[in-house]
């Protein structure tokens, strides 16, 4: 199962599909591995939520919060920051939706256990991304 909340409008007024998009990618990442939660804030909301988890200032792209184990088989939630998602967009010259499906994509494998703090696990997690969005028709986000 996989329950989206739009907590910012900007998010539906820019990408009025918003989500049918994160469907497809979370269902591609996840491959039936449980559910998930994500959430499209503004950047307000997210840097909130970076500095109480984190202890670090300001808002970022994306952000996973893994679930403990549970009998309901809920993985984590992600948090996604609008402004931060569509100013990274256009700074990388991509279409809000094929970063937003990259990210969504990246989070949910997170909440798998995927990482990037070492270039091994960083290669591993960019080959599946590049593999997931192909198979959406998303271009390489790495290119």
């Amino acid at each position: 199962m996989i329950d989206i909340e739009i907590e910012d409008e900007a998010w539906s007024a820019a990408l009025p599909g918003a989500e049918a998009l994160i469907l497809a990618s979370a269902q591609a990442a996840l491959a039936g591995a449980g559910a998930v939660t994500i959430l499209l804030a503004d950047d307000d909301a997210v840097a909130e939520l970076n500095q109480r988890f984190r202890g670090k200032a300001g808002p970022t792209n994306v952000l996973s919060f893994p679930a403990p184990a549970n009998p309901e088989d809920h993985l984590g939630d992600i948090a996604l920051a609008y402004g931060v998602c569509a100013r990274e967009a256009a700074e990388q010259g991509k279409p809000l939706a094929h970063h937003l499906q990259h990210l969504v994509a990246h989070g949910v494998l997170h909440l798998l256990g995927y990482d990037h703090l070492t270039e091994a696990e960083a290669e591993e997690m960019e080959a599946l991304e590049r593999r997931l969005l192909a198979d959406l028709g998303v271009p390489d986000p790495y290119a």
